[in-house]
């Protein structure tokens, strides 16, 4: 009997495109509580220190399954306390549930928020 692999996270980095630098998330599973803590701790590690951030952030989301409930009340959380923060989300994924999450994740953000269907096409939305 083999046992199924559960993969599930959030990793977090700074790329440069170009002369850009950008936030890059990669989601991978369904989120859980437990994977917030990490996130919220990486985020706030990556902004101390930076007055008045505006952020360009880049989601791969083309592995990710979605939220736990208390997951989901996590993401709503980190939404509010970083929302500000946020210039532009350029979200990758081929799920058209997202599509709709990115819209309501727009309510809560002082910047846009965009889905694509690849890379290339986010990258350069981003550096607009």
């Amino acid at each position: 009997m083999t046992t199924k692999t559960i993969r599930h996270g959030l990793s977090i980095g700074l790329e440069r495109v170009n002369d850009e630098a950008i936030l890059a998330f990669k989601a991978i599973g369904k989120l859980t509580h437990e994977d917030y803590a990490d996130i919220n701790a990486m985020i706030d590690s990556a902004l101390e220190g930076i007055e008045n951030p505006k952020l360009k952030v880049f989601m791969d989301a083309s592995e990710f399954e979605g939220w736990e409930l208390r997951a989901a009340w996590d993401d709503f959380k980190l939404g509010l306390k970083h929302g500000r923060e946020f210039e532009k989300i350029a979200i990758v994924s081929n799920k058209k549930w997202l599509e709709v999450g990115a819209k309501v994740a727009g309510w809560f953000t002082s910047g846009e928020v965009k889905t694509f269907d690849n890379a290339e096409d986010a990258l350069n939305w981003l550096q607009e």
